[in-house]
């Protein structure tokens, strides 16, 4: 793969301007696409084969009528303190209000809060229903102002009014300024590593260009796939992480076989060939992890893991073609101030390797012979003469951090997690104020008595014994199927939809009615957004362990193939576990317990979203594997030409501890600022990936790692003779290049610069 790779390298070198070209007619493409394309619908989560949703299916077939696609709204009035909203002139206005909206453009319906008895039992509340012929992305903006306009004609008659629903609910955007903030943060740290500004504006450059071309992909598909923001923010997110971090792996090493005197050609190849192969591996292992989401079964989450897989792809593949090509255009600028103004630099030599073999024989691996510098390599020595000490306190602060993991609990939000500031949680504020914390969850209860003999006494049987379950406010009548067959009714909880009683509630009113079944033939299935939403959170929490089980399981199995070792995976798999067990700490810690919430912006705690658990591990799983393979693969590359395993150890700090922490730093950054967005699931995701990544990269990789190397010392590397003579050889170090270096390789580094248009070298 190496040898590919340095091919491909050299050749995106001199093809520079093609390459560049291709890159930008994609993007104009996909930016085109995007701009044309209609947009997509925000999607209900749905799980197939889970009670809910064989409900929801059975109430499309056996009531079309009622399978309206137009978004809703509901306004919620509240009478002045002292009066009722039943008042002659309190009533007038609500008339006056919503008879300003009937006949409106897009307007299907309005409901009489009078007619419908949707008025609180104290008096003092009351909502009304409008329903729309369009759904919520589709309708004007005249439509949604008219529907402000009617709440303000209300307000200046004196009531407080809000508005739920759906119909003022819009897609998350993302370029917010906690975004920006997160960009140039990643900006700062990408000078502070390279010491260029042309080469952190590449690394950002290229960045960004493989993000926009995902999400102008995205966008454009978002109708025929069903693709939500959701979906287009992961991939914003994803890729802008990983695209600056492999591009700045490339020229980071691109910098280092300059300044080792490579000819500029030779130094992409080598670059793409060695730093790129731990790109593609890297990359690979997060495509898969995504895409291994669609195992799961939820629709939503498949499409989340292919959006952000995509995106991930992209970001391989501008770095293995896009990044080499810059480098030919900007030539010797790539690199420090300091270097470019060398005369000239010292060609690899013997001093340089630690096999004391010289340029001509072809051993081109650099290994310090004489002890190295920096703050990478003082950390790594500081660990070798403590490792116990500091493995020891890495992993009981990492476990210490895990311990709320242990109260995780799961939900899906809804409005009770939305601002305050918002009129859609105020609306949910008052509707459990007037009518109790259950009305905003309502139970459907559909009955199939297709095969029963007597569909009404079927129902009856059914409304009786709900009524008996403790837990259920209310009953509604049954409303039947105009064929006959199928009865539908309502049980409102006397919880809220989030809490603990509703969850048991549900279970309690499914093996209440299994006795009815029985009795009577009839099939009675309980469903509605709140009973979906507690299927989902116990369908993920079911899957968590096998799925963590199969990412383990990939993780020990790709790491042997790379690392040819069996204690190196093993360690990389447990110290996966250390990172995304503190992950879900904090999670649990910030959206469940509150810890920092302010601090957050996070208003209303509650469930960790039941799709975040699974998502994090995917994706810090590849994130992992990126810090593991780009720190271990200068190690083992040190160990394989006759460095100790503490030189290996202090070679793969020297030369890769900074870089790793600049990305780590970076990928921070870029996740932190999406924390700033006012979805609930964005929130979460920010939070839990930066997290992770914090602890993956600076706890686990840089203390942990090198830690347990240094007690294993040459057993490290031990693997089986079977295992030696079966596995691949996919040479992510590179040592195949040793046997393609063209007499040009080596020339001073001042030979480093930009080439005229049209001429390359080699």
């Amino acid at each position: 793969m190496a040898t590919f790779l340095y091919r491909i390298g050299r050749w995106a070198f001199r093809r520079r301007r093609l390459v560049g070209g291709l890159w930008l007619g994609a993007l104009v493409l996909a930016l085109a696409a995007a701009a044309m394309a209609p947009a997509g619908e925000e999607e209900d989560l749905s799980m197939p084969g889970t009670e809910s949703q064989k409900a929801f299916d059975l109430l499309d077939e056996r009531f079309p009528e009622s399978n309206s696609q137009g978004a809703e709204a509901r306004l919620v009035f509240q009478a002045p303190d002292g009066q009722r909203v039943t008042a002659r002139e309190n009533k007038a206005a609500v008339q006056d209000t919503l008879g300003s909206l009937d006949g409106g453009d897009q307007v299907a319906s309005t409901t009489d809060p009078y007619e419908s008895g949707a008025v609180s039992e104290d008096g003092t509340i009351a909502y009304s229903t409008i329903t729309y012929t369009e759904g919520a992305v589709d309708l004007t903006e005249s439509t949604k102002s008219a529907l402000e306009d009617a709440a303000n004609q209300a307000r200046d008659a004196g009531l407080t009014v809000e508005i739920g629903g759906s119909a003022l609910d819009v897609e998350e955007e993302p370029g917010g300024t906690t975004e920006l903030i997160g960009v140039a943060v990643a900006a700062v740290v990408l000078v502070l590593a390279l010491g260029s500004l042309v080469a952190a504006g590449l690394s950002l450059l290229t960045a960004l260009l493989g993000v926009a071309i995902a999400f102008g992909l995205v966008s454009a598909l978002a109708v025929p796939l069903g693709l939500t923001s959701t979906v287009a923010i992961l991939a914003l997110m994803l890729g802008l992480a990983v695209g600056i971090d492999y591009a700045l792996f490339i020229t980071s090493r691109f910098r280092d076989e300059c300044a080792q005197g490579s000819e500029p050609e030779e130094a992409a190849g080598r670059a793409v060939g060695t730093a790129g192969s731990a790109v593609v591996f890297a990359g690979a292992t997060v495509f898969i992890a995504l895409v291994g989401l669609g195992v799961v079964g939820i629709p939503e989450l498949t499409k989340m893991g292919m959006g952000g897989a995509g995106a991930v792809a992209l970001a391989v593949l501008v770095a293995l073609t896009l990044v080499p090509a810059l480098f030919g255009l900007f030539g010797r600028r790539v690199l420090p101030r300091g270097v470019r103004k060398a005369a000239g630099a010292p060609r690899r030599d013997a001093g340089n390797y630690a096999t004391g073999h010289d340029e001509t024989a072809g051993d081109r691996h650099p290994i310090a012979a004489k002890p190295a510098k920096g703050m990478g390599s003082r950390w790594a020595r500081f660990v070798l003469r403590r490792p116990v000490a500091v493995l020891m306190i890495a992993g009981l602060g990492l476990g210490a951090v895990a311990v709320p993991a242990l109260s995780l609990e799961l939900g899906l939000p809804g409005d009770e997690s939305k601002s305050v500031e918002t009129t859609q949680r105020r609306a949910y504020d008052l509707l459990s104020e007037g009518f109790g914390p259950g009305f905003n969850g309502p139970l459907t209860v559909v009955v199939d008595a297709s095969k029963s003999a007597d569909t009404r006494a079927a129902t009856n049987q059914v409304v009786k014994t709900l009524r008996g379950v403790d837990g259920v406010a209310s009953v509604g009548d049954p409303a039947l199927s105009r064929t006959k067959d199928t009865a539908v009714l309502t049980a409102v909880p006397k919880t809220a939809p989030n809490s603990g009683e509703t969850k048991d509630l549900v279970h309690a009113i499914r093996d209440a009615v299994s006795g009815v079944e029985a009795d009577t033939g009839a099939g009675i299935l309980v469903t509605g957004t709140t009973a979906m939403n507690i299927d989902i959170s116990e369908a993920m929490s079911d899957a968590l362990i096998p799925y963590l089980t199969v990412v383990i399981g990939l993780a020990v199995l790709l790491l042997l193939v790379v690392f040819r070792s069996v204690l190196v995976p093993v360690k990389a798999a447990l110290g996966f576990l250390l990172s995304v067990g503190a992950a879900f700490g904090v999670l649990v810690a910030v959206f469940q317990w509150g810890w920092a919430a302010d601090l957050l912006g996070i208003e209303q705690t509650g469930p960790v979203m039941s799709l975040m658990p699974i998502l994090i591990i995917g994706i810090v799983f590849g994130l992992a594997m990126d810090y593991e393979v780009f720190l271990l693969t200068r190690m083992r590359e040190a160990h394989v030409h006759g460095a100790s395993p503490g030189e290996a150890i202090v070679s793969g700090f020297r030369h890769s501890g900074r870089v790793v922490a600049a990305a780590a730093i970076i990928m921070i950054s870029v996740f932190a600022g999406f924390v700033g967005m006012s979805s609930p699931t964005i929130q979460t995701m920010g939070v839990g990936l930066a997290a992770a990544v914090l602890f993956d990269a600076f706890v686990v990789r840089m203390a942990i790692v090198p830690a347990v190397l240094a007690l294993l010392g040459h057993r490290a590397w031990w693997l089986p003779r079977i295992l030696d003579r079966v596995l691949p050889n996919v040479d992510i170090e590179g040592e195949a290049l040793t046997r393609h270096v063209p007499a040009s390789a080596t020339v001073p580094v001042a030979a480093v610069a930009p080439l005229p248009a049209g001429r390359h070298r080699g």
